[in-house]
């Protein structure tokens, strides 16, 4: 009997079954489709050896005037510029107390100090740089007390604990993303005070690393409503920390999700700290807390989306305020400027805004808004375009080519100039593992060279991203893989795409082929299974006795490329499949070119087969052709 060409349609398609799914895929990780055909990812390399404390869950890439390349991260508790591969600590400062304020307390035998300063306003894990400080009169001296701090545990409201340590830098005992101090232990005679001339410097409060839900006293950071007293309903807490950030012109914007907003000036230098928009110079009622921040790139106005309004300090969910043209300080509306703010007319609250060519659509939970430029008097419009659409987290959109995509409730959307639903082929898959409670952490992502959308999402069984989703938008198909990264960059100041990990550490993507997060460097795991295919019905069975591969190991250094060519058969659609001698079939080159084992024998019966591709080696990389078989029927029983 003739060869039989096994070709599939691109694309995994899950929202069937296997063998209704016939001449499809139906399984795969850490692959992607190139012309319709399958080819195995990109690796990862970690971008230089520091690391940074926290969760990172936004990065932004920019230029400034003297051509530095700065990368911006804000992670659950501090905000980095990366220059250099190096990471330099710009976190605001909220507050700095008088000289006198800070008392040191030790305990003999003990690295745990005790602080008194009253209303500190501190939560656990926040950090604070002491100044002033004499020695206690024993190991703790000047110098260990004289530094950055982080908060251990709070004792009250006027007191908290910390870790007496060795004199470094906080950058230096950063190790993997852990805050690694070395303790000194106090002696009998540290029982002094720190002196009369302490002052604590605070920075602004860390945020949480995971959504925490529960009802209650003891469910958020502080606490919510008395003691001992519950919630009628489970409810959300305590929001992730999450930044928006934006550059206006050389210098950055900063802003936390539902905190302040904040100003970093680059021509100050990398050891100078972001301050509060509000006390830039020539600051006139610039908002203090908004959802997010962004820059409008054509007109240059700062807009600021669920902002508090003028003459207030508590924050207006759906209330839109934007600055004076060219001027990121004046946000006081007056007949000589363009300062003002729009009012969202559907919704509760704004969950995000994204900025496209034309216009910034504006995501409420229930609705969309396209915000346009009109000019004086009015400077800015605003017009609902959707009701009814869900947005799953603040950072699930993403724009490109000037359409915008989102995740949302257990769909995927759309805006080409109307809102519409996504046909997913894995929607299924996708929403029936899913940890719905940490869905805030959810962001999309572009890879432009492939003409990809990911979307990074936690599983049922995880508290952290621990999968992704890709909508390739120029051949409309979908696919998916595990991998946990907590932010994304595109590509663009990089070469390759820039990601960070859950380890403290920024990764380059697309970047040889192995997992570059282990040294050395490891392979991945990369895999495409098929859907059944059978003949004719599938009322007969089917007989394979040889493979001929058709697989390309583009750009491989390994000495012996090799993938691992599985046929699987099964009796019935819902059957095992079953095990065979010679079911496994290794397809071997010789060298990194184009050189292929000519044919394999195997014995393989069964009413319906499929076809798995896999690799594990490291320095290789793999795309998929048209293999052969040689099938033929083999009677009814």
């Amino acid at each position: 009997m003739p060869l039989s060409k096994l070709q599939f349609r691109p694309g995994i398609n899950r929202e069937t079954t296997s063998y209704t799914n016939e001449g499809g895929w139906f399984d795969c990780d850490k692959i992607r489709f190139r012309e319709g055909f399958p080819e195995k990812i990109g690796g990862w390399t970690k971008l230089g050896s520091s690391s940074f404390l926290g969760s990172c869950r936004a990065i932004h890439q920019w230029r400034t005037i003297s051509l530095n390349n700065y990368t911006g991260l804000g992670t659950s508790v501090k905000y980095y510029i990366e220059e250099g591969e190096g990471y330099y600590d710009i976190t605001p400062i909220r507050e700095t107390t008088s000289a006198g304020d800070v008392t040191f307390s030790a305990t003999d035998g003990l690295s745990t100090i005790t602080v008194s300063d009253v209303g500190h306003e501190a939560v656990e894990g926040d950090f604070v740089t002491f100044s002033g400080a004499v020695s206690l009169g024993g190991t703790i001296t000047a110098d260990v007390l004289n530094q950055e701090y982080r908060i251990e545990s709070i004792v009250d409201a006027d007191s908290y604990t910390i870790i007496a340590r060795t004199v470094a830098t906080v950058s230096s005992i950063t190790v993997d993303g852990e805050y690694t101090p070395t303790p000194v232990v106090a002696n009998s005679s540290d029982t002094g005070n720190g002196g009369g001339s302490v002052v604590g410097t605070y920075q602004i409060n860390v945020g949480l690393d995971t959504a925490v839900f529960g009802n209650g006293w003891g469910a958020g950071t502080w606490g919510r409503g008395t003691w001992g007293s519950g919630a009628s309903l489970n409810v959300q807490s305590d929001t992730l920390r999450l930044w928006a950030h934006d550059n206006f012109g050389e210098d950055l914007i900063i802003n936390v999700m539902n905190g302040g907003v904040y100003y970093w000036d680059s021509s100050l230098g990398l050891n100078q700290r972001a301050i509060a928009l509000s006390d830039l110079s020539g600051a006139s009622d610039a908002p203090v807390v908004a959802t997010k921040v962004i820059v409008s790139d054509v007109d240059r106005h700062v807009i600021a989306f669920g902002a508090n309004p003028v003459g207030s300090s508590t924050q207006d969910s759906l209330l839109i305020r934007f600055s004076d043209q060219e001027n990121a300080a004046d946000w006081t509306p007056t007949a000589t400027n363009t300062a003002g703010d729009l009012l969202v007319g559907s919704g509760s609250r704004i969950v995000t805004a994204i900025e496209t060519r034309q216009q910034i659509l504006v995501f409420t939970d229930l609705s969309l808004h396209a915000m346009q430029y009109l000019g004086p008097p009015f400077t800015f419009g605003i017009n609902m375009i959707s009701e009814n659409i869900t947005t799953i987290s603040p950072n699930c959109a993403v724009a490109i080519e000037d359409n915008v995509f989102w995740m949302g409730q257990n769909e995927f959307y759309a805006y080409t100039g109307a809102v519409q639903k996504l046909p997913c082929t894995v929607r299924d898959y996708v929403f029936s593992d899913f940890n719905q409670q940490q869905a805030e952490k959810v962001f999309a992502s572009t890879n432009s060279a492939f003409s990809e959308i990911w979307w990074w999402y936690p599983s049922a069984s995880s508290d952290n991203i621990d999968r992704y989703v890709v909508y390739n938008y120029q051949q409309n198909i979908w696919y998916y893989g595990s991998l946990s990264r907590s932010a994304w960059v595109d590509r663009g100041l990089s070469d390759n795409p820039i990601a960070a990990g859950l380890d403290g550490y920024l990764y380059t993507h697309e970047n040889g082929f192995d997992d570059g997060s282990t040294s050395p460097s490891s392979g991945i795991t990369a895999y495409i299974e098929s859907s059944q295919f059978d003949i004719g019905e599938g009322d007969q069975f089917s007989f394979v006795r040889r493979l001929i591969p058709d697989i390309t190991f583009r750009n491989s250094t390994a000495s012996t490329p090799s993938a691992t060519f599985t046929m699987k058969a099964r009796n019935f659609p819902g059957g095992n499949y079953l095990q065979e001698d010679d079911e496994t079939v290794t397809k071997t080159a010789s060298s990194p070119v184009e050189q292929f084992t000519n044919q394999v024998f195997v014995r393989l019966r069964g009413r319906s087969l499929a076809l798995r591709v896999e690799s594990t080696e490291t320095q290789m990389g793999w795309r998929l052709g048209s293999p052969r078989i040689d099938l033929r029927p083999d009677g009814r029983r």
